[in-house]
């Protein structure tokens, strides 16, 4: 023992940093170092001085080199080095929009379309106190204040007294009378403005924050346009209502069944939008979160035994969509006040056919525009059109609800959260439609009729709850996906390093 100290202390100033490295590590970095080491090496390699002779650099920093970059046997490159060449090309190709909206954004945007859901609603209430033509001109800006003074209030009173509504409708009406009816228009007008206002500055706030991305800037930009749009629709619906030559003479003065349709659609199309991009971003950043368990989420959703479930809660948005648009008629043509019971309309469940597609309504010689100007503007018509689509709607609602409980693979294949949004959709129709039978039984009382048209936009506020949680997001689905994958390269860089680095324990 005594006689191999001295052979030890001989040995030691020969002795580098090569003591440390094994045989496989030498292997794999031989490619990469260009170094002339034999085939046949063996374990004594350690104890070699000659044949362990490297370059300057050290052995140390080409193992740590190996560690980051190593080939396979083909030459192919690792999945480490496809993330560094995708992070390198990522960031040259940086975008000044973010990869998804903040959550701030989708809160705002809830806010805004419950603003939008308010203005609805308080105009179905100006509309039923016949206020909506009080006021004569439009002014975007200067309407923004009421009248002031005396001399205002009689300049506005007298542009009034000029409308068809005072000299048919209200010829007694006096200046504190007027000054009610006026006040509920201008409330209407001026919450549309900060529904505007309160969207288009924080729209533009965000987007130079970076904080909305490219997909959704775009959208909040279609949003804004449809809420000048839908301003400019306003004053049209009720220009129609103040020339006499717009409706039939003799009749009860009101805007255009059609004006006012459309200013309801587009009223409806912008809650919509406001409302489901808000959910979008949300769920979008839910799902961003574990990618991991979204990946398996969204493929649940993806089984063929639910795919008939989606494209009927797609199609079931639509027809709630399309009764409200007929309800629209049925107030522009005050169709609720006839045939007020249910379900029958008289002596039958239908008028007679010569009342439905009377010729009355006809405006060509031929007789040819019979058929749809009955539909459009025949109250008895225009009713019992609304009273079908209604009653589809809660057959079709229930009829879903129906096959979503008791269909064993789609109740199977259901998340939960799909089926309590089903039961909402389900608990929401069946009180819209009380709310319907009772509004027509007694003859359209204010307050049922506000909460008439609220329950419409509330039935379709749970339509599309329950579609974000049914329909599968195309672009999430790809990000979820980038991201699963981008975990998988991490992981398996992680599964590599510690192989080479525990490499040494097993020589």
């Amino acid at each position: 023992m005594a006689s191999l100290i001295p052979g030890l202390r001989r040995a030691a100033p020969r002795l580098s940093k090569d003591f440390f490295i094994c045989h496989q590590c030498l292997k794999y970095s031989r490619p990469r170092l260009q170094l002339p080491i034999k085939a046949n090496l063996s374990r004594n390699i350690r104890f070699n001085s000659s044949t362990t002779a490297l370059p300057e650099h050290g052995s140390a920093s080409q193992l740590s080199n190996s560690s980051k970059s190593i080939l396979n046997p083909k030459g192919q490159k690792t999945s480490q080095k496809i993330a560094a060449e995708g992070q390198a090309k990522a960031k040259g190709k940086k975008s000044f929009f973010p990869e998804t909206s903040s959550k701030a954004v989708a809160y705002w945007l809830l806010a805004s379309a419950g603003s939008v859901f308010g203005i609805v609603v308080f105009g179905g209430l100006t509309r039923l106190t016949e206020s909506g033509l009080s006021i004569t001109e439009w002014k975007p800006v200067t309407g923004s204040l009421p009248p002031l003074s005396q001399a205002d209030w009689d300049s506005e009173f007298s542009k009034y007294r000029a409308s068809p509504e005072f000299a048919l409708l209200n010829p007694h009406m006096t200046l504190s009378e007027f000054k009610q009816i006026y006040f509920m228009e201008w409330g209407h007008r001026l919450w549309g403005r900060f529904v505007g206002l309160s969207f288009v500055l924080p729209a533009i706030y965000f987007v130079a924050r970076r904080r909305v991305s490219k997909n959704m800037s775009v959208r909040l930009l279609g949003i804004s346009g449809l809420i000048a749009f839908q301003g400019f629709l306003g004053w049209y619906m009720v220009k129609s209502g103040l020339k006499d030559d717009l409706f039939a003479p003799g009749s009860h003065p009101r805007v255009s069944q059609y004006r006012l349709t459309a200013h309801l659609g587009a009223a409806f199309v912008c809650y919509t939008a406001m409302f489901w991009n808000g959910l979008a971003i949300l769920r979008t950043n839910a799902l961003l979160l574990n990618p991991q368990q979204a990946a398996q989420d969204l493929a649940r959703l993806n089984s063929p035994a639910l795919s008939p479930f989606r494209k009927s809660v797609a199609g079931l948005a639509l027809l709630v969509f399309t009764t409200a648009m007929s309800g629209g008629l049925v107030a522009g043509l005050d169709a609720g006040m006839i045939y007020n019971e249910f379900p029958k309309m008289g002596l039958g469940l239908t008028p007679p056919k010569s009342e439905l597609f009377s010729a009355f309504y006809s405006r060509k010689e031929d007789g040819s525009d019979i058929w749809w100007r009955n539909i459009l503007e025949n109250p008895s018509t225009v009713q019992l059109d609304h009273r079908i689509l209604a009653t589809t709607t809660f057959a079709a609602v229930v009829g879903l609800w129906a096959y979503s409980r008791f269909n064993r693979q789609v109740r199977a294949a259901m998340p939960v959260a799909c089926s309590k949004g089903m039961l909402g959709v389900v608990h929401v129709v069946c009180l819209q439609v009380a709310l319907g039978i009772s509004t027509l039984i007694y003859l359209v009382p204010t307050g049922l009729a506000a909460a008439h048209q609220a329950g419409s936009l509330a039935l379709l506020t749970q339509v599309l709850v329950l579609g974000s949680r049914t329909w599968i997001p195309a672009r999430t689905a790809g990000m979820v996906a980038k991201r699963v994958a981008v975990q998988g390269v991490k992981k398996r860089e992680v599964k590599n390093v510690s192989k080479v680095h525990s490499a040494p324990k097993n020589v």
